[in-house]
């Protein structure tokens, strides 16, 4: 599922190429793509016909596209292997093409959700005073957002009693790090994923976001992390953070730092990649929330 540095890279490019633009016509091809928005395929289109794109803004791994003058918003929900790609409009429909949206302009260009596993999907959503889409209101800043609150994340962190790479995950706690880079920031802090939060200080805190932050801006830098064709950007290209990656995905091979070989172990239907000599365990286990 792509994290916040894949996302972020999706909404500047329907920045560039979608805002300020209006809705001529909707085709939802598969009704799953629309089954978040409860009133159907055929209500979504019309909602959607004659209104305006504003600047598309994310919040973690959340993108939407605000509903310029009306208010509310489109939510993309990119699951596992969704794609929203600008193609000409004389271009080939994908053989996973589920929703296209046609402006009323002369560009040439329309906006395609292809998804090919059918977990994600587009939804018509209210937005609260902060232009937040309702449905993801609960949902806590992520670390690349001018207004997070390194602080308050150190306070909460020491309060939730988990694990690091479970307060990592958590959504309500910080957006938009998910497995990749979770192993990544821990690599780089030399922090065991199944560390106790409770013993973090501020310091310890501080050097960890900042891992978080250094590892998210790299990856956007070129492009996102991409390890097969299912997440490319609006022009349908990858991304090449892979190839810089220090813990996720290297099972095997040597660390970086030390020449320790990189193990992975089974951890919450996910894995977890880690330097034993880099990351050492903590001494017990700790209780989890």
């Amino acid at each position: 599922m792509p994290e916040l540095p894949e996302v972020e890279v999706v909404r500047r490019g329907l920045e560039r190429w979608v805002a300020h633009r209006t809705v001529a016509d909707v085709e939802v091809l598969h009704p799953r793509a629309v089954r978040r928005h409860i009133a159907g395929g055929e209500d979504f289109a019309h909602r959607l016909k004659g209104q305006r794109f504003g600047v598309p803004e994310r919040r973690g791994k959340y993108l939407w596209l605000p509903l310029e003058p009306t208010g509310g918003a489109v939510l993309a929900h990119l699951g596992m292997s969704g794609q929203l790609l600008v193609q000409p409009a004389e271009a080939p429909d994908e053989k996973h093409l589920r929703i296209r949206v046609r402006f009323a302009d002369a560009l040439g260009t329309e906006l395609r959700f292809i998804d090919q596993r059918t977990f994600g999907g587009l939804s018509l959503h209210e937005t609260g005073p902060d232009g937040l889409p309702d449905v993801i209101a609960h949902i806590a800043r992520d670390p690349l957002d001018p207004k997070f609150d390194d602080a308050a994340f150190h306070e909460a962190l020491r309060r939730r009693r988990t694990t690091i790479k479970r307060a990592l995950l958590d959504q309500s706690l910080i957006s938009g790090v998910g497995n990749i880079y979770a192993d990544e920031a821990l690599w780089r802090s030399r922090l065991h994923y199944e560390r106790p939060t409770t013993g973090f200080t501020r310091p310890r805190t501080a050097e960890l976001l900042g891992h978080v932050r250094d590892v998210m801006n790299a990856a956007l830098a070129v492009g996102g992390t991409s390890f097969d064709s299912l997440y490319v950007n609006v022009n349908g290209e990858s991304g090449y953070f892979d190839r810089s990656l220090d813990a996720y995905g290297r099972e095997g091979e040597p660390c970086r730092r030390c020449g320790t070989t990189i193990r992975r172990r089974p951890w919450m239907n996910r894995s977890s990649y880690f330097c034993p000599r880099c990351q050492r365990p903590p001494r017990a286990p700790a209780a989890v929330s």
